[in-house]
This record gives structure tokens, sequence and C-alpha cells, in this order.
């Protein structure tokens, strides 16, 4: 059981019920023999289906197993089930207990949450549910053992009387958890529904029944009540009493027989308590009829829209926009947008830093409903802009600006006149040039960026504002052949030159990044650089993705940014930001 794997169980709040674990139901026996179908009075709840069948066995210290699982069956064994109770931790949802009042037989019930799901309202719900509905199942399935005829029953337990209780563990889990039980137990390394395993050993002559564990996913079986149609509720009732069965000796494994005996009584157990669903075999058959059945192979990447079952691994993610956010069309994709959405509502900051203008972020964003308030950015939020030289801290308030020398600003001016290379000069929201040029529109076209303004001199342009960067426009060629070469040498200890993009330069002051500016608002809002993420692509993304507790490159970014990385990630037209969320930040 649960509470002998491990003592540490996580507590499940409410404000009814007091802290503890389990749930004792007891029954008065007038004899020494199976409970009496009158002993109990609880209100029924409602039920419903899951996935796909196929169960295996498993001895772990005298225990057998059954998974349900989608695909063949198949039978394994391992020697030891220590391994899972010392490696993780679990909380304990609740107990209560009934005043005896004569000879009883004690029903206690462990519902358990495992310590990695995070604290959700609706798996509290169910939880607390269980802890009235378990005790109701198993009153109604040993009543039925009194008059059972079923051939293929393994009945070494049939005798209650001579117990003086009964236990029974369930725990709640997600697909992560039970896919390394599973791989662990089963040699089967991706997520099932529901694990069951007895503790009961006949030979032994116990006061205690011990039925043993029961564990479900919970994220599984929301995946699958969404496929079917039914309440996360009613999907692990369903698996509550598939998990039961097995324990109470039924295995569909061995025979068409005993298929065909478990879903019947499957089906009696739900329509006796007045629960929903056809029973999870038959459901299992009715997905394979449909072409639902699938087996997921290992992966860590979190399915979309699961979220809710992981707990954040990081407070914040900083990411870059243009080859990591945005694909190769600068566009951001359904997929990333949705991931970051989803990483927003289960409590995790996005910040933006790129060498973008705010205005071009805003305006990115705002067309999946990424900007503004509840999004990941607005005029009120942090971020970093312009490759770290303007830093927005809290309420969207300036923390930090770093200026371009003039010196360089005006050779930069003379040197694009000359060879006719267009250069965009970014002062905070503006863009300004010295002539009109096919690449100065992309700028603005497709790169967001605003549509740069036209000065009618190099005067009037050092003139019209302060300016913290300047991007030469080119082919990728003409920008690593020339520009670079000649503006590393011009630029000396009077600027960096650095690149985000192939066919763009960019000339920005000494002794600033992106990297700098990421470090500079950390501590303005006193967060660790422990608790971030960092994607990128480019070289000028190398500082963060070192800073960041977790740094990922996309594989698209240079071999700088992949060099330093932790991790390297899809690309940015495979969704590489959705990856990297749903893979590395829960």
């Amino acid at each position: 059981m649960f509470p002998r794997l491990s003592p540490l169980f996580r507590s499940l709040a409410s404000s009814t019920t007091p802290p503890m674990a389990r749930i004792v139901t007891r029954f008065p026996i007038a004899k020494p023999l199976l409970l009496s179908s009158s002993t109990i009075s609880l209100s029924p709840y409602n039920t419903k289906p899951f996935p796909t069948p196929s169960f295996s066995k498993s001895s772990v210290f005298g225990r057998k197993f059954h998974a349900l699982c989608t695909g063949k069956y198949e039978k394994m064994f391992k020697p030891s089930v220590k391994i899972f109770a010392e490696r993780r931790e679990y909380r304990k949802v609740k107990r209560r207990a009934t005043k005896s009042k004569e000879k009883e037989l004690e029903l206690d019930v462990s519902i358990c949450i495992e310590n990695e799901l995070p604290d959700d309202p609706e798996i509290s719900n169910i939880a607390e549910l269980l802890r009235l509905n378990a005790p109701m199942l198993m009153k109604s399935a040993f009543d039925g053992l009194n008059d059972s005829k079923y051939k293929t029953r393994d009945t070494s337990i049939k005798d209650l009387g001579g117990f003086e209780s009964i236990e029974l563990s369930i725990l709640l889990c997600n697909d992560d958890f039970i896919r390394k039980l599973n791989k662990e137990w089963r040699d089967e390394d991706h997520a099932t529904d529901v694990l069951s395993m007895s503790q009961h050993v006949p030979e032994l002559e116990l006061p205690v029944l011990m039925l043993g564990d029961i564990v479900i996913s919970v994220e599984t079986a929301a995946r699958q009540a969404e496929e079917r149609g039914h309440s996360l509720l009613d999907e692990i009732r369903i698996l509550m009493v598939h998990g039961l069965l097995h324990l109470l000796g039924f295995d569909h494994e061995i025979s068409e027989e005993a298929e065909a005996e478990m879903e019947k009584e499957e089906e009696s157990l739900l329509k006796s308590l007045g629960w929903k669903g056809k029973g999870l075999i038959q459901s299992a058959y009715d997905s394979e009829t449909n072409a639902n059945l699938h087996i997921e192979q290992s992966d860590d990447r979190k399915k979309e829209g699961s979220l809710r079952f992981y707990k954040p691994k990081f407070s914040y993610i900083f990411c870059d926009m243009d080859g990591t956010l945005l694909n190769s069309e600068s566009q951001i994709s359904f997929a990333n947008a949705k991931a970051l959405k989803e990483a927003l509502s289960r409590g995790v900051k996005v910040v933006i830093a790129t060498g973008k203008t705010r205005p071009a972020v805003l305006n990115v964003l705002k067309r999946v409903d990424l900007a503004g308030r509840d999004g990941i950015i607005s005029e009120f939020s942090p971020g970093v802009f312009l490759q770290g030289l303007l830093v927005y801290g809290r309420q969207g308030r300036e923390i930090f600006r770093r200026d371009l020398d003039p010196d360089v600003c005006k050779e930069a001016f003379h040197y694009s006149w000359e060879h006719k290379i267009p250069v965009i000069a970014f002062s905070e929201h503006r863009c300004l040039t010295l002539f009109d040029h096919p690449l100065v529109d992309t700028l603005h076209t497709i790169y967001h960026e605003p549509k740069a303004e036209i000065m009618p001199s190099i005067e009037h342009l050092l003139a019209a504002a302060d300016i913290q960067k300047l991007i030469f426009l080119d082919t990728a060629e003409g920008v690593s052949s020339t520009i670079r070469p000649y503006w590393s040498e011009a630029a000396r200890e009077r600027a960096n030159v650095v690149q985000a993009v192939p066919d763009m330069l960019e000339i920005v002051p000494p002794g600033t990044s992106k990297g700098s500016g990421v470090r500079l608002l950390l501590d303005h809002l006193s967060v660790s650089a422990k608790e971030i993420m960092a994607i990128g692509d480019g070289e000028n993304d190398n500082e963060m993705l070192e800073l960041a507790s977790l740094g990922v490159a996309l594989s698209n970014g240079s071999e700088k940014a992949k060099a330093v990385a932790n991790v390297i990630g899809a690309s940015n037209d495979e969704d590489g930001v959705a990856d990297a969320i749903y893979r590395y930040a829960f």
C-alpha cells in the first residue's frame, strides 16, 4: 500500500475535513463471512469510461499488478517495487473515521495525490469524492462475491469475515509518473491509464486484507474523457472500478471468457452505483472501432492542454523573437501561441528579449491575442529590446537605456551613403534612414518594425534623435564577406557588431548585449537566474542562454548559440518554442 511504501504524502486542503490520508468505513458483520449489502448507506456519484485494454502481471514484493494500456498483452516480472516509493513524494488527501458500535469490518481507503501534480481545484474535488466513492465501490464489489458464479476469477479473496479490516490505496498522478512506473515494472516505456497492484498474500493469515494499490493517470484520464465526451470524474471512477476488479481476481487477459466476465462485472458495478459509462473494456473496444487506438511511445514532451497536471520548473521564460518565436515567414505559429498561453495560465511569466523595438513585438503578438495586459507584452510589462539597449521593468517603465557613440553613427551614415548600402537607425520607437530601398521596406512589411522615416541628410538624421543601434541591410553574402569584416575593424572598441539574422549586421554600444539586459532586468525583478528558462537562436542570444538555468537553442540557430545552450530544440519552423515549453518548462 502506498502509505507503507512512502510515509510522505501531500495533504489536500479542505475547509470541511481534517487533513488525513484515508477514509475509514466500518461495516458490522452478523457472521464471520461476507458483507451484507444492507450495512452501508452512502449516496452514489457518477462514472465514466477510458482508454484501451492490455494488462500484464508482475511480481513485486508478492504483488500482482495490471495496467490498462494500448496494444497487445504481455507479461513480465520485476524483483522490487521500492524504487518509486523512495524517489517520489506523495501528499495525503484526508482521513475520516466513523465510530464503532459493534464488531465491524473496517474499510481503510487512502486517496493520495502524487506530489508533482500541482494544486488543481478539479483534481482536489475529485479526490474528495473518491474518499466516498471508493468505499461504496468496495462494498458493492464485495457483495457481488457472495453469489459470484464467475468461472475465471481468482478466488483467493472470498471470505472477508476472517479479516478485521481491508486496506486499499488509490494514487492520482500524471503521465510522466505513471510512464516511469510502467517502464520500471513492465518495461513498457509509455504512459498508461491505470496500474493496479495486489498486495494480498493468501498464505499469510493476517487480520488485515491488504488489497493493494490503484494508480491512475489523471492526465490520460482527462484526454480520454474529452475524446469520449465524459467528465474527468466519470473517467476516473471507471478506471477505479477496473483497477479494483483486478485486485479482486478478475483478469480479462487470460481468455475471452475471462474478458467477458470482467466486462460484465464492470458494467454491473457501474449500473448498481448509478455511475455513468459502459465499463473500461467496452470503451476500449469502442476506441478500436473508432480507430482511436494508439500506443504513446516514450517522450518527455508534454501534450497540448496537459500542463495543468505539472508544476512549472521555472518562474520565467525569456524568449527571443526573430528565428525563435517567429518562423521563417516572421509569423508566430498557432502552436507557439497556444503553448505560451498555456504556460501563462499555469503561472509562468514570459518575457520577450529581442533586438526588435517594443512596437514591433506588440504588432506581432497582437495578431495572436498575446498583446495587452493579459498577454506577454504590453506597454506595462517588462521586456528587453534593441539587444538590451532598452530595458523596461515593472509597470513597463524604462530602467535602462544606452545610446551609440554619435561619431560611430556619423561614420556609418557616410559608409551607407557612399556604398548605397541601406542602414537603419533605431531610436526607441522610431526607425530612421537616409534613402528609400526595397530592403528598408522589408524591415517594416516582414519584420514588423515601425516604418522607416527618410531623413534629408546625414546632419538631419544625427539631429533627429538619440540612436541606440544601427542595422546594415544586405544579402547574407554581402554581410559576411564585406560589411562585417569592415565594421569589425572600424568599430574597434567604440562599438560591437552582432548578428541576429544572416542578412543584417547590427552595430551596438560596447559592453552591452541582450544578456546584460536580461541580467539587469532580473536584478530589478529580484529574480534568480535559476528561476528562468531561455529560448533563442542567434549569437546575440549566447549570454542569455548561458545565464539561464536552462538555455534552449533552436536547431535552426547559429553554431555558437548551440554550443553554449544546455539543449538543442526543434527549429523555428517546427514550433520550437512550443516544443521547448512542453518538453522542458514543466
